[in-house]
């Protein structure tokens, strides 16, 4: 029987291992507020938001992810935090540990997008992001129940359990935790606790030099551990997935860098960014200036990225964007990627018209044949 085409005809390697981390779901179990005992400093003022700098430990560092479990907890965490309204500044997933800084916002001031006639509706089609059909479907059919039944009260209060779930950050990284380790462990074959019990988590000044401080610490992470020697070649923090085109991480560090929300190419964040990582991420050498006493960029390439302004060329933004979120499954002039698509074109919808699709970030005519997707892999 021949396959129904599509315009993915076949999943990659990685999304074959991944299989359960998109997969939406009915209600978690156990979701409530948990800080692990750890005492909380909670921004309860007049601010619209709160920043956070979130760490968490596997239990005795002592359990190690592999290329393919850091990009399921990237995904984990991106998925949490549009369900929960969390915002993402930066991250940084490492081998035994993960670090996040995040921006929650004032919870009543986010929740008015669920007030009024329509406000319920609003509030099913938001909680798509996490939940499947049949359970909103169920959850649909019980409230109506509800309401048939005069049980008005129980109703509203079904929808409140839901909303306390929002702009939460103890519960938003408790969650993060669980249905990371079920799929962890269910790929391991393991059992038991994968966290330690507490998450460490530090109140930070939404704005101007804390914010930059920190979110410039989280994305040196993988420098000062000597993994790579540019922070742009470690794929698993914000400032590599906003290099490969990705504008929820673009976002981000325009927020700790106080720059418009769109403005990492148009009023140079980008620059400035790559700028602060290698002034602030500089390796320390003793006093003789031998032996390095922390480890970090090398003077020599700190100075040659401050020299060039921050400026990353088009053909290496292209090489970080095919070399960290390629799935283009073919990459050259606009006329070669046609040609392919016409030869293969029974594998593809036949609503789509065109094959060629171009890489923004190239001034070079590139084009992909399907757009390059923020999913990396090896």
């Amino acid at each position: 029987m021949k396959s129904t085409p599509s315009s993915d005809p076949q999943p990659s390697p990685l999304e074959v291992q991944l299989v359960g981390v998109n997969a939406k779901t009915g209600l978690y179990p156990g979701a409530r507020s948990w800080s692990g005992g750890r005492l909380r400093i909670l921004g309860k003022g007049p601010l619209e938001s709160y920043c956070y700098h979130v760490m968490s430990r596997t239990c005795g560092g002592e359990v190690f992810f592999d290329d393919v479990e850091k990009e399921a907890m990237r995904r984990v965490i991106w998925r949490m935090a549009e369900f929960s309204g969390i915002k993402i500044v930066t991250y940084c997933l490492m081998s035994n540990h993960f670090h996040l800084l995040a921006e929650v916002p004032h919870r009543e001031t986010w929740l008015q997008r669920f007030d009024g006639p329509q406000g319920e509706a609003k509030l099913f089609q938001h909680l798509r992001t996490l939940y499947s059909h049949a359970y909103l479907s169920l959850l649909r059919d019980e409230l109506a129940d509800f309401r048939a039944r005069g049980m008005d009260v129980l109703a509203e209060q079904k929808l409140d359990a839901l909303k306390k779930r929002f702009c939460d950050l103890s519960l938003f990284v408790k969650e993060v935790k669980e249905r990371f380790s079920r799929w962890f462990n269910k790929r391991r074959g393991r059992r038991g606790t994968l966290w330690m019990d507490r998450f460490k988590s530090v109140l930070v000044e939404g704005k101007g030099e804390p914010l930059r401080t920190m979110a410039a610490y989280i994305d040196l992470n993988p420098v000062r551990a000597a993994l790579v020697k540019d922070p742009k070649d470690y794929r698993w923090c914000g400032y590599a997935e906003a290099l490969g085109g990705s504008r929820r991480a673009q976002r981000g560090l325009c927020k700790a860098l106080s720059k418009p929300v769109d403005g990492w190419k148009s009023v140079g964040a980008a620059a400035a960014y790559r700028c602060l990582l290698h002034d602030e991420g500089r390796e320390v050498k003793d006093a003789q200036n031998e032996k390095v006493v922390k480890r970090g960029v090398t003077a020599e390439s700190a100075r040659a990225v401050l020299a060039e302004i921050g400026k990353l060329s088009p053909a290496e933004l292209v090489r970080l964007r095919v070399r960290y979120f390629t799935d283009g499954v073919v990459l050259g002039s606009r006329e070669f990627v046609e040609g392919i698509f016409e030869a293969q074109r029974e594998q593809f919808d036949p609503r789509r018209k065109q094959g060629a699709r171009r890489i923004a970030e190239s001034d070079s005519p590139f084009y992909t044949l399907r757009q390059l997707r923020l999913h990396p892999v090896g």
